[in-house]
């Protein structure tokens, strides 16, 4: 469950990224269109392999609720850390970036 934590909490920062008003805010200039694309492709595929790594570990039957589950925890923790440490926001997605080979060794 830690690697679907992991992937969704990547993956909605690369989407909210993806938002001009948002990738301005955390680094201070708006996207080209190409990258807010390749932002809104990779938020989609990480979610996408944070719902195959929850049903990977539990099945289809808990790994749907365990996946909504972490999608409504990381979307949590992103919304409130946006408004107030948005630089911590970021650090985190590039640790859960750095941490996901790690989990899913583990989960293996």
């Amino acid at each position: 469950m830690l690697l679907a934590l992991l992937l969704c909490y990547a993956g909605f920062t690369a989407l909210c990224l993806s938002m001009p008003r948002h990738h301005d805010e955390l680094l201070g200039h708006k996207p080209s269109t190409r990258r807010g694309q390749a932002l809104k492709l990779a938020g989609w595929l990480l979610l996408s392999l944070s719902l195959w790594a929850a049903v990977k570990a539990n099945g289809w039957s808990l790994g749907l609720v365990d996946w909504f589950a972490v999608l409504m925890l990381s979307a949590l923790v992103l919304v409130l850390l946006l408004p107030y440490r948005p630089r911590l926001a970021l650090a985190l997605a590039g640790l859960s970036l750095l941490a996901s080979p790690v989990a899913a060794w583990a989960q293996c």
